[in-house]
């Protein structure tokens, strides 16, 4: 009598999924080069694991790249509006700066190009927080009616990655950060806004994120 074997796929444990983007961010910060087996060494988990959950070496990478966009959304909706847009956006940059800093290896890996995203509009909605926050600036009347929105949060955006690819991947120390208020300054003034009115609000959304958070800020 023939009888046949049925093979059934083993359940994915969100944990587990967890536990190896945390391994491979760890093993980057260290230096330490990625395998199959070097991942799994010492977790309790088998090589299977990385097939199951990711489908491969290929899928982990993909999976920690959209792991720090989705860090990076996470820490932008703690961001809350106020009255002053200005310092808004001006938090949404310091915020950016801050995910770095405390992820700076997942942050490595969120731009390289080489590995595909598991999902691009999900990475692409962590711009739209800078793009709704540019126009709320301009229907306060702070910037010019000619700005565009978009255009303004990818230049805060350059502006943020800049000073962190300089500081959290670079040669530069943290002081560097202390040139961001000029730079967002500058940028704001350009697109509008009064000087002395945009000095304050940015020096207020810089040092100052929230009024009710107290955690410790970059600069």
């Amino acid at each position: 009598m023939a009888c046949s074997v049925q093979l059934v796929a083993r359940p994915k444990d969100p944990a587990v999924r967890t536990l190896l983007i945390e391994r491979a961010a760890a093993m980057l910060r260290a230096r330490e080069p990625i395998t199959l087996r070097s991942l799994v060494a010492g977790t309790g988990v088998s090589t299977m694991a990385v097939y199951t959950h990711f489908d491969g070496m290929d899928g982990l990478w993909q999976a920690l790249r959209q792991e720090g966009f989705t860090r990076l959304g996470a820490r932008f909706t703690t961001v809350p509006e106020s009255a002053d847009p200005v310092r808004d956006l001006t938090t949404l940059c310091a915020a950016y700066l801050d995910h770095a800093l405390t992820h700076p290896d997942l942050y490595r890996v969120m731009f390289d190009a080489s590995v595909d995203l598991e999902d691009l509009p999900a990475a692409d909605a962590t711009l739209e927080h800078l793009v709704q926050a540019a126009r709320r600036c301009q229907d306060a009347g702070r910037f010019r009616a000619d700005v565009v929105p978009l255009d303004l949060a990818i230049q805060s955006w350059t502006v943020g990655h800049g000073l962190a690819s300089l500081v959290a991947t670079g040669p530069l120390p943290p002081e560097t950060l202390g040139h961001g208020p000029v730079l967002l300054g500058a940028l704001f003034t350009a697109s509008g806004d009064d000087p002395d009115r945009c000095r304050a609000s940015v020096e207020r959304g810089w040092h100052h994120p929230a009024a009710d958070d107290e955690r410790p800020h970059p600069a």
